[in-house]
């Protein structure tokens, strides 16, 4: 599929659907997934996501059905710019953790929070780390393991950026670990293909944060305790381009932080 070919509506999982967003880019990856909640049956949807203010890609996903409610899972433009202009456009409530993107009458997301729209029970997981308002949502129903979809938390290829000091390291462990105890749910990420496994899928993420920390560490013991985030992004990510050094250094100084107990606690052992 190419954007020329104007948004096409994709088969995800059994409960789910997806349109992909006309915005790839270096933290986007090949767009922003935004998808249609529903069970079979039902004439209502949820959107999850709508993605960038593109009048096809929300004219799209307006017309899937009688949207009931749409949800973002945190704040960046690439989940929410479009958000208002869905709701104008099928006069869905919008509903987030931070109540400065929600819209239409739609009140903050709660932690722990089951949803029920569109025929599904939707649980909303707290998953701070990439920012501190990121959220996961669980349709336990979804096949027989579930699913989660999993915004930035866990993309399909590659790794997440913590959005620092919004996100912190101590969080998005704890996020992983949250994930992780869901099982072998299908991970539907906001960026990039679904993975058949949330619990390898945090594990995975989980062993990659632990190896950037003794990289760092590492890196600390030659330049001394108190390089900057310049000197330790140019030890341990000497090979990235110029579109994800910002990346790099955020991701930098949320290590740090943890490593020098600026979250209120030092790091565990072998962390």
């Amino acid at each position: 599929m190419t954007f020329d070919s104007g948004p096409v509506l994709q088969r995800s999982t059994g409960l789910t659907q997806f349109i992909l967003a006309p915005n790839p880019g270096p933290m986007s990856l090949d767009g922003t997934n935004s998808y249609i909640l529903g069970a079979p049956g039902q004439a209502a949807a949820v959107v999850v996501d709508p993605g960038p203010e593109d009048e096809a890609h929300l004219a799209a996903l307006a017309g899937v059905g009688p949207v009931e409610l749409i949800l973002v899972t945190h704040r960046h433009a690439d989940h929410t710019a479009g958000s208002a202009r869905l709701h104008e456009l099928t006069g869905a409530p919008v509903r987030a953790l931070d109540p400065r993107h929600c819209h239409g009458g739609g009140e903050p997301l709660a932690r722990g929070e089951i949803i029920r729209a569109a025929g599904l029970e939707i649980s909303v997981v707290a998953t701070p780390g990439h920012t501190s308002d990121s959220v996961c949502f669980h349709l336990p129903a979804d096949g027989q393991a579930g699913s989660v979809l999993t915004g930035d938390t866990i993309l399909g290829r590659g790794t997440t950026v913590l959005d620092y000091p919004d996100g912190t390291l101590g969080d998005y462990l704890a996020s992983l670990g949250r994930l992780e105890a869901l099982g072998p749910a299908t991970v539907l990420p906001a960026h990039g293909p679904l993975l058949p496994s949330l619990a390898a899928a945090a594990r995975d993420y989980r062993t990659h944060r632990e190896d950037r920390l003794a990289q760092i560490r590492a890196a600390l013991e030659r330049l001394g305790r108190d390089a900057t985030v310049d000197e330790v992004a140019d030890a341990v990510y000497a090979g990235v381009g110029p579109s994800v050094r910002r990346a790099a250094e955020l991701s930098v100084a949320a290590q740090l932080s943890y490593l020098r107990g600026g979250e209120g606690q030092a790091a565990p052992a072998g962390r």
